[in-house]
């Protein structure tokens, strides 16, 4: 119920206006955008998360500080990137911090056209495993997913993930998110998504979230976000900015 009232709260306070000039990034939502950084551009993604998953008595507390994305475009469609985090685990049996294993990936935009709406991208990344011993999952991994957006209105857009991860062992992932971003005004923005997996293509893990971008400038822009587990004791909160260095 709570959550119910939360996400109606949400939508009632804003009035929607018009579509932002945004930077389109990564960050905060789950779905990875179906745009890429532009030729020679460097986009620098970077926030704070705080997560807690299970019961509250045993709950794993999660802490990202920071979680860096970086990604740099090597022409109009195609970006590279690189994921590196600093990362804290605490339950009661557990209290390590390290870095996280490294992510090196990249973006293709495989569809856009001025006179559609629709865009599409695929992303992959390697997991290589190069983190903190307690924090390694010590094998290589592949994190992939197909993006897919449109625009629907003037002042809103969706986007939406379908994906496979794979850790190094077992079956695999199957990943999903789909995003639903309002425009305020010129320097403000929401979104909410439901996004899971199904673990091992056996288990369904469903959450939801839903977050606030604000447009400082025309090369920087801060959020804020919040996540809960609709099937699963899990939540989350994170801060963070994108800036994009566009070249000169």
């Amino acid at each position: 119920m709570l959550k119910n009232k939360l996400i109606i709260a949400l939508l009632s306070f804003f009035i929607l206006e018009n579509l932002t000039a945004q930077i389109i990034t990564d960050r905060p939502d789950q779905t990875e955008s179906s745009s890429t950084v532009g030729n020679g551009n460097l986009q620098i993604e970077s926030g704070i998360l705080i997560g807690f998953e299970g019961e509250a008595q045993t709950s794993n507390r999660q802490i990202l500080a920071p979680t860096n994305l970086f990604r740099f475009g090597i022409s109009k469609s195609i970006e590279i990137r690189l994921l590196s985090q600093y990362e804290i685990r605490k339950n009661d049996n557990l209290n390590v911090d390290g870095i996280s294993d490294l992510e090196i990936g990249t973006k293709i935009q495989i569809f856009k056209n001025a006179k559609s709406s629709t865009e599409i991208a695929f992303l992959s990344h390697l997991i290589v495993p190069t983190g903190s011993a307690e924090l390694s999952n010590d094998k290589f991994g592949t994190i992939n997913k197909l993006s897919i957006s449109h625009e629907l209105f003037e002042n809103i857009a969706i986007g939406y993930n379908l994906g496979y991860d794979n850790f190094g062992q077992g079956k695999g992932d199957f990943t999903y998110s789909l995003a639903v971003g309002f425009g305020i005004n010129d320097k403000v923005g929401i979104y909410i998504e439901p996004f899971g997996e199904i673990v091992e293509f056996e288990d369904y893990i469903s959450n939801f979230d839903a977050g606030v971008t604000y447009l400082a400038n025309e090369n920087m822009q801060f959020d804020f976000s919040f996540g809960t587990g609709l099937n699963n004791k899990m939540n989350y909160v994170s801060i963070g900015f994108s800036w994009l260095i566009e070249k000169g």
